[in-house]
């Protein structure tokens, strides 16, 4: 497991993996294997979804396979900076109506879910693991052909932890855990209180 900073503290007793998982950009370049790689989506597979609809997709390209620079080739110049030395890359995407063509309203929040799972296993596993949103979404759409009943929702950056010395130096300084917000800032009882 990736272990985070010991200066995040919970405010409440959670089990270590949630305040331990952060989203480092330091990766070795060293290719991930296509067995961790079916480890992190299997764990995605197993994620809840509303009435079972599994609305999410991933796409992916596993670094020095043929798809790796088109993946690359969609992210903002300050993610390739960093991604470039990534072991896999991801994009994922949802589907937004079903085959009957009723909204999946919650396709988006499903696909979440099967981020988060991802992230978790990677995290336990060893292995670094960075959501962004960073990239041209369009793009990917017409590179990936996404069909057009599917939301591009977001990419992820997988790898072996690397050196921060090898950072750009711009980022390097961001290259730690971040604390999150107080929870009574993000919850409330009753109506929208904030």
């Amino acid at each position: 497991m990736i272990k985070g900073s010991s200066a995040r503290h919970g405010q409440h007793d959670v089990n270590p993996l949630f305040i331990d998982r952060w989203s480092p950009r330091a990766l070795s370049g060293e290719p991930l294997t296509a067995a961790q790689l079916q480890q992190l989506l299997e764990a995605a597979r197993w994620a809840p979804s509303a009435s079972n609809s599994q609305p999410w997709r991933i796409l992916y390209a596993l670094r020095g396979g043929d798809f790796f620079p088109a993946f690359l080739d969609l992210m903002v110049p300050a993610n390739q900076a960093w991604a470039k030395q990534a072991g896999a890359l991801l994009l994922m995407v949802s589907r937004t109506h079903s085959d009957d063509g009723r909204p999946l309203r919650n396709h988006s929040y499903d696909t979440g879910a099967a981020w988060m799972s991802l992230a978790l296993q990677a995290s336990i596993s060893g292995l670094a693991c960075h959501g962004i949103g960073g990239f041209d979404p369009d793009k990917a759409r017409r590179v990936l052909r996404v069909p057009e009943d599917f939301a591009v929702e977001a990419m992820a950056v997988l790898g072996h932890p690397g050196d921060v010395a090898a950072l750009p130096e711009q980022i390097r300084a961001r290259e730690k855990p971040s604390d999150r917000r107080a929870q009574e800032l993000s919850a409330c009882e009753g109506p929208f209180s904030f």
